[in-house]
């Protein structure tokens, strides 16, 4: 089962990471995109503290790197929500 919005997730991220003026923030966009794609083909997705902590390391890098990475970090975020408003709980 494909999650669709992660899956965007990952590719922003992936698009991110090659527009990072850093390496270490490149490393950690790509290593989130990694875990995007794989939370995306899981039969279950990530729960809400999983999404969470995803959430925090994201803000952290569009904040250090600005720009066109935050723009897309952003546009991930925005489909990490959406996939977030379908999970139970919280």
């Amino acid at each position: 089962m494909t999650h669709e919005n992660l899956q965007r997730a990952s590719e922003l991220l992936e698009a991110a990471a090659d527009a990072a003026t850093h390496e270490d923030a490149a490393e950690r966009l790509r290593k989130q995109a990694d875990e995007f794609a794989s939370h995306a083909e899981s039969e279950r997705g990530p729960d809400h503290g999983r999404l969470a902590r995803h959430e925090r390391i994201l803000t952290e890098v569009a904040e250090a790197e600005g720009g066109t990475v935050e723009s897309k970090i952003d546009d991930a975020i925005d489909a990490v929500r959406a996939y977030r408003a379908t999970v139970d709980g919280v």
